[in-house]
């Protein structure tokens, strides 16, 4: 059975984006508790979480609680030793009188009773009674706030539901709420008091928080279908250090009866203030699970706390943890092992491909075919090895490449829709053989990387180009490479023995690096930015207003930083201007990854932009920013042609984030995407930008801000090469 998450929705978490991020988290009930929603505010409160989620709501009874009533003071401050009137008179209210929110309480009230309010914060003693007054005497002083909890020590008997709990409760049969939480059940009868109002569709728990519902523990859960342990107002009827003993006892009954039974209180109570909790609280929660809870449920946590998609994300991390406490442990080097606390969106094929062998040992090759490659291809292998392009293992076969050009799809059914070739001179070609190992070098003589042969095959490149690139036309850079290195290609798995050396090391991270590094700062849904260019102002835009879009925790940048065609910026003036801008506070504090993609532009528009953004779901991200231009060239792709082809492929599980062209509205001093609507926006383009840097013409700041038209001043000053 999955186990369940209930989350109590308040100040903290009731609006679109934590309602959002809370459903994707895959929470499983949305708590509205009625002791702190008034009757009229209930219909809108209703109305906005169904705006933003499906997850069902479940209102939460007041129920037979005793609290304090609502003053018009904040609190009261009492010492030890003092006295102070319990009263029925609410026109009595002062800093002497006070009420309660069941004032007929007062008629079981005997002298000699103890009486607790606030979780014990204040202790008092009834000492005489005189009419609608009862006076106690303050035996541990503190402070008495408005609305908090009341404990009598003995027992008290009190309706089941109050007259707003009834009133709350019809509403919600009237919008399609069907479930409901009964607060301090203290037998069978209240709950059948409840599920008269309800109705037996409705589905009912049962809150058990009083000794009353302890010694009536059976018959309670017959009658309803889920138990909730409310382990803090059970903690003011009962000793704290029994409470893990009754959790225990409680959860074993339930399971002996077939109910759920769910645990709440005080699970991440340090969350409410620290994004971390404490070993205390996880090995807690961890202890529940094994004890067989079903359900764990947050309140303060979500409801009044700093940080509530934290606290739900780490409650479900726990769930995966002990859901994977038995998984057996894997010496399968050929791929990266999930992690199974991360958030973060599983790779493409489910896993994390892992070719990389720095140990490997080369020795018994010595005779073995050496083939020299081209920097794109050996920076190909090393995105193979370290899984940036999962589930890919290799070069493809003549097979796999026919498959990913008709298909979009890989010979197994996975989506992939760009072609991974190596293509090889006729004199390369000469004395290889199917099932031998070939060593790939670069220029310089250098071994990186060994590859099994699987396949040598050739292919007709005008038919290779049109399926590919849609065009045959030597214009398109991505059809001029592919006619430059020829018709002979050779597939197979291959082994990354030695990375290149790259001088945006810095900055390029695997994507076990990515996802260590989203994990460690908390992320679980990431938005991707692809680029070939130094940002300008419309570039902001869209990174900003996508993470606002998709809910996400950060942005991570990856520019492209191998090679491209004539004129397109190179690597490191990109990596320095974005690195100015975050040097800057150009973008929302603690939300920005910078990272290098060491790959080369294919120019492939509509199969790239599909490309780029699997790389990035290998990365870790969950989102991906796809413009009208991205990865084109020319006017050789359509405008609408990335969208149509990423609803074609269908679910990729990775959300692409459309946007279309971004101007300037020099009226409004904003950016803006273009539409029928939109007029007088000023264009801002790539091109643009490298046109005029190249000429050293100044851009205004609405184009582009000064920090990066500075970075590449400097670079050309200093003599450093700027432009392919």
């Amino acid at each position: 059975m999955k186990k369940k998450i209930l989350c109590t929705l308040g100040p903290s978490s009731l609006n679109r984006k934590v309602i959002k991020r809370l459903t994707d988290l895959g929470v499983d009930l949305f708590r509205i508790n009625l002791s702190h929603t008034q009757l009229d505010e209930l219909p809108n409160v209703i109305d906005e979480i169904r705006k933003h989620t499906l997850v069902p709501i479940c209102l939460d009874s007041e129920g037979a609680q005793v609290r304090t009533g609502n003053f018009s003071f904040d609190e009261l401050t009492v010492s030890d030793n003092s006295l102070l009137y319990l009263t029925k008179d609410k026109n009595k209210e002062s800093e002497k009188y006070i009420t309660l929110n069941y004032p007929r309480l007062l008629d079981q009230i005997e002298e000699g009773d103890f009486i607790n309010i606030d979780f014990n914060s204040v202790l008092a003693q009834a000492v005489e009674k005189s009419g609608d007054d009862i006076l106690i005497r303050i035996l541990n002083g503190g402070k008495i706030g408005k609305n908090k909890a009341v404990t009598i020590q003995k027992s008290i008997e009190m309706p089941a539901l109050t007259d707003k709990d009834k009133a709350c409760f019809k509403l919600g049969i009237e919008k399609g709420i069907a479930h409901f939480a009964l607060s301090f059940a203290n037998r069978a009868s209240d709950v059948l008091e409840t599920r008269n109002i309800i109705g037996e569709d409705s589905f009912l728990i049962s809150k058990i928080e009083c000794t009353n519902g302890l010694l009536n523990l059976e018959e309670i859960t017959c009658a309803s279908d889920a138990i909730l342990i409310d382990r803090g107002d059970l903690s003011r009827e009962q000793p704290i250090e029994r409470i893990p003993m009754l959790q225990r006892h409680i959860t074993r009954e339930a399971v002996r009866l077939n109910r759920e039974v769910y645990i709440a209180t005080n699970l991440l109570e340090t969350m409410i203030d620290s994004p971390q909790p404490t070993r205390a609280e996880v090995n807690d929660i961890y202890n529940s699970l094994r004890d067989g809870a079903d359900g764990l449920v947050l309140a303060a946590e979500t409801a009044i706390g700093k940080y509530p998609t934290e606290a739900a994300s780490m409650v479900v991390k726990l769930i995966h943890e002990f859901e994977n406490e038995d998984q057996a442990l894997f010496d399968d080097r050929s791929y990266y092992h999930a992690d199974p606390m991360s958030l973060l969106i599983p790779p493409h094929g489910g896993k994390l491909i892992n070719r990389y062998r720095p140990n490997y040992d080369l020795s018994g090759l010595e005779k073995a075919p050496r083939l020299t490659v081209q920097l794109n291809d050996l920076m190909d292998c090393e995105q193979i090895a370290f899984g940036t392009y999962s589930p890919v293992e290799g070069f493809f076969t003549k097979k796999e490449l026919t498959s990913v050009l008709s298909n979009y799809r890989l010979p197994c059914g996975t989506v992939w829709p760009l072609p991974l070739v190596l293509a090889i001179s006729d004199q390369q070609r000469k004395g290889l053989k199917i099932g031998q190992k070939v060593i790939l070098q670069s220029e310089s003589l250098t071994e990186h990387a060994v590859l099994e042969i699987e396949d040598l095959y050739q292919m007709d490149l005008d038919k290779m180009a049109e399926a590919w690139f849609g065009t045959n036309s030597m214009d398109h850079p991505g059809v001029l490479r592919l006619h430059q290195q020829g018709n002979n290609f050779i597939g197979g798995k291959i082994q990354l023995v030695k990375k290149l050396v790259s001088s945006t090391g810095q900055y390029e991270l695997t994507p076990y690096q990515t996802r260590f590094i989203f994990k460690a700062k908390g992320w679980a849904k990431v938005v991707g930015f692809h680029t070939r260019n130094i940002p300008h102002r419309a570039h902001e835009f869209i990174q900003k207003e996508a993470l606002e879009r998709s809910f996400a925790d950060g942005l991570f940048i990856s520019p492209v930083t191998g090679p491209k065609k004539k004129g397109d910026f190179k690597g490191e003036p990109i990596l320095k201007s974005y690195q100015a801008l975050i040097d800057a506070g150009c973008y929302p504090k603690d939300k920005i990854l910078l990272g290098a993609f060491p790959t080369f532009s294919r120019y492939s528009g509509p199969r790239e932009a599909v490309f780029t953004a699997l790389c990035r779901k290998n990365l870790g991200c969950s989102h991906f920013i796809i413009g009208r231009d991205h990865t084109g060239v020319s006017n050789f792709y359509g405008p609408d042609e990335n969208f149509n082809l990423f609803k074609k492929l269908g679910e990729i599980e990775i959300e692409p984030v459309f946007f279309n062209i971004v101007g300037y509205n020099p009226e409004k001093e904003n950016y803006e995407e273009s539409t029928s609507a939109t007029k007088h926006l000023e264009n801002i383009s790539g091109t643009q930008v490298r046109d005029a840097l190249k000429k050293d013409n100044p851009l205004p700041t609405w184009f582009i801000r000064e920090e990066v038209q500075n970075v590449i001043r400097e670079e050309i000053q200093v003599g450093k090469q700027v432009f392919y």
